[in-house]
C-alpha cells in the first residue's frame, strides 16, 4: 500500500461502524495537520461456514459491498476535507491482520474503540486490541459515546 514513500501516510481502519467513522475523521483531520494522507482500509471475508455455501452467499458480491461501505463512509470526510489525499483500500483479509499490514511502515493507525463485535460492553474492540498490541507504529484508538 505504501507505492509514495514520500509521502508521511496515517492508515485509518472502517467498518461503518460510528466508532470507525469517528476515526477517519480524526484521521484526516491529523492527515491535514501533518501533510499525511490517509489510506481508509476495510476488510471483508467471506462467513464462517460448515458444508455447501448457501446460495445467497454465491450471489452476493462481499467485495462490492465492502467497497460500497468504505466509500460512504469516506465521502463526507473528503467533502469536508478536500485537500487531504484519501486512498481506498478494499482487503480480503482478517480485519487485524489487514490494518497491520496497511500500517507497515506508515507513521499511524487510527481505529476506532468499538466495531461490529458482540460484546458491547468491552472498552476496546478484539481489533483494535490487536492492533494496540502489534502494530509497528503508533496507534490511536477513537473513542465514541
Amino acid at each position: 500500500m505504501s507505492e509514495d514513500t514520500d509521502t508521511a501516510r496515517i492508515v485509518a481502519g472502517v467498518d461503518g461502524s460510528p466508532a470507525s467513522r469517528a476515526a477517519l475523521a480524526w484521521a484526516v483531520r491529523q492527515a491535514e495537520l501533518t501533510g499525511a494522507r490517509v489510506d481508509a482500509v476495510i476488510a471483508w471475508q467471506y462467513p464462517a461456514g460448515y458444508g455447501w455455501p448457501a446460495p445467497v452467499f454465491q450471489s452476493f458480491d462481499f467485495a462490492a459491498n465492502a467497497g460500497q461501505v468504505l466509500a460512504e463512509a469516506v465521502a463526507p470526510v473528503a467533502a469536508r476535507y478536500d485537500g487531504v489525499e484519501i486512498r481506498q483500500h478494499v482487503v480480503q483479509d482478517h480485519p487485524a491482520a489487514a490494518l497491520l499490514a496497511a500500517a507497515d511502515g506508515a507513521e499511524l493507525l487510527v481505529v476506532g474503540n468499538r466495531g461490529h463485535g458482540g460484546f458491547a460492553g468491552t472498552l476496546l474492540g478484539s481489533v483494535g486490541r490487536h492492533c494496540v498490541h502489534h502494530a509497528r507504529c503508533p496507534v490511536v484508538v477513537v473513542r465514541t459515546g
